[in-house]
């Protein structure tokens, strides 16, 4: 029987901002499905991930769906669209958490996902998120301890928060960043990859006015727009459905 490879999650799993020549999203996780395929050549890929979805929304939509489709890997990142709202309910998030590492485990399927970096480094501003995805990454890490599930601990390499490996809305890998993060999890599955930890040519030094331009620019063009959306109760997924529903080759 071929391996059956599930996704869940947000806008990361989808592939946001890793676009292919026909205008849908390529992502890490097909990338880490296409890697695995040379493992397990057949492999059978589904991907349910819907942008701007918070971790209870993915447990509410996308868990059921995934256990039917009886994994035997499963990918699951969630969290980060709980961390960018106001108000961050810790239990709430703990608890979805840990409810979908739990049951995907239960069925025996091997559970894969990863730490959150710094993302100080590539927007400044984010310092202020700096002890919220801590948070998230001791719950990731939490999972591991209690179900068994693997952990590919992006925080832990300097490389991850590179800015070179980001799009410029500063919340999305670009196609760079998206390659290295499925090379990671091949490598945490056995498959042989090159050293995805390398850093990437350092980015120019500029001056302070420089930075404060950019920060500026970024605000108005992506941070002010995201939150003005959200206060209006909207989310980038509304009224979207996952790319990859059901069980295919990945070729």
């Amino acid at each position: 029987m071929p391996l059956r490879l599930v996704a869940i999650g947000d806008s990361t799993v989808e592939g946001v901002e890793d676009p292919g020549p026909d205008g849908v999203y390529i992502g890490w996780a097909d990338r880490f499905a296409a890697h695995l395929d040379v493992l397990h050549p057949g492999l059978l890929y589904a991907n349910l991930a819907v942008r701007g979805q918070t971790a209870h929304e993915v447990r509410e939509t996308q868990l059921l769906p995934a256990l039917d489709l009886a994994p035997d890997v499963a990918v699951v990142v969630a969290g980060v669209n709980d961390v960018l709202r106001p108000k961050l309910d810790r239990d709430a998030l703990r608890d979805d958490l840990f409810a979908m590492h739990a049951e995907l485990a239960a069925t025996g399927a091997r559970v894969l996902t990863f730490t959150m970096p710094d993302m100080a480094r590539v927007a400044p501003l984010a310092v202020v998120l700096r002890q919220r995805l801590q948070f998230l990454n001791s719950v990731t890490f939490e999972c591991r301890e209690r179900y068994g599930s693997t952990v590919v601990d992006l925080a832990s390499v300097p490389a991850a928060s590179h800015p070179a490996l980001w799009h410029t809305d500063r919340l999305h890998a670009n196609s760079e960043g998206h390659r290295r993060v499925a090379a990671a999890l091949a490598e945490a599955v056995g498959y042989d990859v090159e050293d995805w930890r390398a850093e990437p040519p350092p980015v120019p030094t500029t001056s302070r006015v420089r930075i404060a331009l950019a920060e500026a620019a970024w605000v108005g063009s992506h941070l002010l727009p995201w939150a003005w959306e959200h206060a209006r109760g909207q989310s980038a997924g509304d009224d979207l459905t996952c790319k990859r529903p059901h069980l295919l080759p990945v070729t």
